[in-house]
């Protein structure tokens, strides 16, 4: 498990968003939830090969106490790309400065928000693959579960 801690050291280029989850709690603010691809390492190609591979492994990120959510997808009638860019964290510049700005820069999609943090679950052991993103069965289906794996 990973916190927003270690922001520095984490990166979210090229992760697959597969799933979307605002989740109520009993506090006054809710939950974000996205089920992703986390791509643990990319691997540089081998002197004989030509593309990267990259050690993958299906991860649930969650985002506490979320407020002023906005966002923007933008494709029509076609496949979603739903590959993040890159995930900042913004110093807000008015009277809540204790709580970040998020934005989840996407391929086709935009996410803004404030959140106290978040957490992040590998719920199983990184794969090695040739693709952006593991099969259905690879990653054993969409889930929001908080869990790491053993």
């Amino acid at each position: 498990m990973w916190s927003d801690a270690d922001f520095e050291e984490m990166g979210w280029h090229d992760n697959t968003v597969h799933g979307l989850y605002v989740q109520e709690t009993d506090d006054v603010l809710p939950r974000l939830l996205l089920d992703l691809d986390y791509i643990v390492r990319w691997v540089h190609p081998a002197p004989d090969e030509k593309y990267f591979s990259f050690w993958i492994s299906p991860a649930t990120l969650v985002f506490e106490g979320v407020w002023d959510l906005e966002g923007d997808l933008g494709f029509k009638g076609e496949v979603p790309d739903l590959r993040i860019d890159a995930l900042h964290r913004l110093e807000p510049d008015d009277e809540h400065r204790d709580l970040p700005l998020w934005h989840v820069q996407g391929h086709a999609f935009d996410l803004r928000f404030r959140a106290s943090g978040y957490r992040q679950y590998l719920r199983r052991a990184p794969r090695l693959v040739s693709r952006l993103s593991l099969l259905p069965g690879e990653r054993g289906g969409c889930s929001f579960d908080e869990a790491g794996f053993d």
